[in-house]
């Protein structure tokens, strides 16, 4: 039996730059993407870029696809992951790190929802919709990222997945947004989890 996972990509990973989160080197979780024959991996840590050049250098060793994003928590609103789609996107995710950390104490960063407002152009944007999420907060991020919205789900085998699912679909479908699967990757081996969980 193979180990391959046709066409999958993982867009949604956190190295141990995500400081009392990640408990992988972004090498390590490369190599692992590449044996488990990822499509791609996109190293995500939290309102940080930090993990990207060591996970480049790997990706290019293996020749894997790297797709370069960050994970942020607004202020005011939902978990969102924004993936760069090219250069000029980097940049803008760049600036948008730069700004939610510049208003915040060291380790912090603060954004909210109106810090999106220019859509980050260039970026793919994956929400987090909660199970209470509106038909109105999916019309108004629909709007800030047209065309580069995806509504995210994991499959955390919480009590209540079936329920969340059934509101994803229910908000994909009325909204004409792409449902796509992520794994709020955290280690590449189960052996880190007494390293996680502390």
């Amino acid at each position: 039996m193979s180990n391959v996972v046709p066409g999958y990509a993982e867009l949604h990973c956190l190295s141990n730059f995500s400081f009392l989160r990640g408990a992988s080197h972004a090498e390590e979780l490369v190599a692992r993407a590449a044996e488990l024959g990822y499509a791609a991996l996109a190293i995500t840590d939290e309102c940080s870029l930090a993990g990207i050049v060591r996970a480049h250098v790997a990706a290019k060793e293996v020749g894997l696809k790297l797709l370069v994003g960050s994970e942020f928590r607004l202020a005011d609103g939902p978990k969102l992951v924004l993936i760069a789609r090219n250069r000029d996107g980097y940049g803008n995710l760049a600036a948008l790190i730069t700004l939610g950390r510049r208003r915040a104490g060291k380790g912090d960063y603060h954004l909210t929802r109106h810090d999106l407002a220019s859509g980050v152009p260039d970026c793919l944007a994956l929400w987090f919709a909660a199970p209470e999420s509106s038909d109105d907060e999916a019309r108004d991020f629909a709007a800030t990222f047209p065309g580069r919205l995806w509504i995210a789900h994991e499959r955390l085998l919480h009590s209540d997945d079936d329920e969340r699912f059934a509101v994803l679909r229910r908000l994909a479908a009325t909204h004409n947004l792409p449902l796509v699967a992520t794994g709020d990757v955290h280690m590449h081996v189960r052996s880190r989890r007494p390293l996680q969980d502390l």
